[in-house]
């Protein structure tokens, strides 16, 4: 019976994403140094339909200068050149639920303050890990980071945020999905939803390369289909269900090129921005995305 409600899910999902878009948009992680519309030009030149960038430094807190006629020129380019949504990233050093209360105070006011900064780029989704407990439990985390989203969002507000699915090292949240689930719900928007990044599912217990359905049926079973946004495409250095959390190259770690070629064209995903995170430069970018979309559908293979 689940699964044929699966299935049945998958196809009213797959047919309400198609009209007036691609079945996928492919991208991977890029610079913001020269600025939005720089990176859609860079995409565009590696045969990519979407991106990712860093809202501010990673491995730190500061954020580029804004220009909005460089925001406004990006937006017309996205919808000149057919884009799929953007999945911005947030920094790593972002802990919304931390034990240390000025460290998550600062988080929570960088999380408004990059929320801020995505209107200008309306449409797009705003992706982040939702953090480490620290030893309070998940419980007490879960709060947090609900306590801080709730403060950010406002009504009408023009960027989905995204929650990610993580690898379950030490004491992160959202290495399974009931505990994205508890988040979604105690935020209670429809503003968030969830970016599955394939490494984190698989190092985190959930074997996409033996039973993707399985997983995705759960997917859709503890949180439901329609809440996944979006995905980061990496493969893992690290055996099944190991918590650690390595990217490799796509088709060069334990995922292989086999799941790979069966998520592209899996109908429950069809639509959504899939974004490379894997150790490479815009040449290596460049032949993932070339490799990928042949291994997809002829109509996945146009950029």
């Amino acid at each position: 019976m689940l699964i044929c409600i699966f299935a049945e899910n998958v196809i009213a999902l797959a047919e309400s994403k198609m009209e007036g878009m691609k079945s996928m948009y492919l991208g991977c992680h890029l610079s913001a140094s020269a600025g939005y519309a720089a990176m859609v030009e860079t995409a565009t030149s590696i045969g990519a339909d979407t991106f990712a960038f860093f809202t501010r430094n990673p491995r730190g807190s500061r954020a580029r200068q804004e220009n909005p006629q460089d925001a406004a020129r990006a937006v017309a380019l996205l919808k000149e050149r057919g884009f799929g949504p953007l999945v911005a990233h947030g920094a790593y050093t972002m802990n919304l639920c931390t034990a240390d209360p000025e460290a998550r105070a600062f988080a929570a006011d960088v999380l408004l303050d990059d929320l801020r900064r995505m209107e200008a780029l309306p449409g797009n989704f705003y992706n982040f890990h939702p953090g480490s407990h620290t030893g309070q439990g998940v419980e007490q985390g879960i709060e947090y980071i609900c306590a801080a989203l709730r403060r950010a969002l406002e009504p009408g507000y023009p960027v989905t945020v995204l929650l990610e699915t993580m690898a379950g090292k030490g004491s992160e949240i959202g290495g399974r999905f009931e505990e994205l689930k508890q988040l979604l719900d105690a935020v209670g928007s429809s503003q968030v939803g969830v970016c599955l990044d394939t490494c984190h599912v698989y190092d985190g217990g959930y074997d996409i390369v033996n039973d993707l359905d399985g997983v995705l049926g759960e997917f859709d079973r503890v949180i439901g289909l329609n809440r996944l946004k979006a995905l980061h495409l990496n493969d893992s250095k690290n055996p099944f269900n190991s918590h650690k959390d390595r990217h490799e190259c796509i088709g060069q770690g334990s995922l292989g090129l086999g799941t790979f070629e069966a998520i592209v064209n899996h109908p429950a995903l069809t639509g959504l921005p899939m974004i490379l995170e894997t150790p490479n430069e815009l040449p290596g970018y460049a032949r993932e995305i070339k490799t990928l979309r042949s291994l997809a559908g002829f109509r996945n293979r146009l950029p």
